[in-house]
């Protein structure tokens, strides 16, 4: 496998590295508008394990594609992330291939830090109806990339999935695969008196099947549904009932979906 960090308009290596089962690339220089990291020489549908910056977590993750990309993110699509990712002049981007005891273990199965709005091969990934305004900071990819941090709205670490006043506000995790889940949580935002927040919602799986939840005011503390599903691809959160507050502006800071591959 081998990671290239180029820029679009000339597609000249700044920096890269090459690896069999990692690839590990330490470069000194400065990101420039329009760079890209290159993650290629992958095996479609496997498990890989990738860092972008240092100043983001790593993210295990199924990637269909033998070859990904990933433009380095400047002004308005920045505002999401830490302002120390992809600042600086060195840098820190690494990819493997996921170990079994990774693969077979129980975690969040949403969770994923190298997401991007678009649909890249990548998976889980997160998308929506509506993001308001189309701003990076209200984002469906907010709610999956482990930030928590509910008490104001806006720029890292308050980035979240903002719904823009729509009443059918749906996001979708998808997770490329089948997965079994047995607990699902979901981390409202709470920047009262600016924020609303739900009553209530429907999560509806890939397999057909729905669940109704009820919510309530919360700052900080999950909302926790055990619910039990084998064998799903995805599952949406929609159906969502404001309470009864002067404020427009109910939003999700992250869902996490507990489980396991399907067995």
């Amino acid at each position: 496998m081998k990671i290239t960090v180029y820029n679009d308009w000339d597609h000249v290596p700044k920096a890269e590295a090459e690896g069999t089962d990692m690839a590990v690339l330490a470069w000194n220089g400065e990101y420039r508008k329009g760079d890209v990291l290159e993650f290629a020489g992958l095996e479609p549908d496997n498990f890989y394990v990738v860092r972008v910056d240092a100043a983001i977590q790593e993210s295990f993750v199924l990637i269909k594609r033998s070859e990904v990309t990933f433009p380095i993110p400047f002004y308005e699509k920045k505002e999401s992330l830490n302002p120390l990712a992809f600042s600086g002049s060195r840098h820190y981007i690494m990819i493997r291939k996921a170990e079994d005891f990774e693969i077979n273990a129980y975690r969040n199965l949403a969770l994923n830090t190298f997401d991007r709005h678009e649909d890249f091969g990548v998976y889980p990934h997160a998308y929506a109806n509506v993001e308001t305004r189309g701003e990076s900071v209200f984002e469906a990819k907010n709610a999956t990339d482990g930030i928590i941090a509910v008490k104001s709205h806006g720029e890292w670490p308050y980035e979240s999935w903002g719904i823009n006043r729509q009443d059918d506000a749906k996001i979708t995790v998808d997770f490329g695969r089948k997965v079994d889940i047995d607990e699902i949580r979901l981390y409202t935002r709470a920047d009262f008196p600016h924020d609303n927040w739900w009553i209530a919602g429907t999560f509806t799986f890939s397999d057909g099947s729905t669940e109704t939840v009820r919510m309530e005011k919360r700052i900080g503390e999950p909302h926790v549904f055990k619910i039990v599903r084998k064998g799903i691809t995805s599952v949406s959160l929609d159906g969502l009932v404001k309470a009864d507050d002067p404020s427009p502006f109910p939003a999700l800071t992250q869902i996490e979906v507990y489980g396991t591959e399907n067995r």
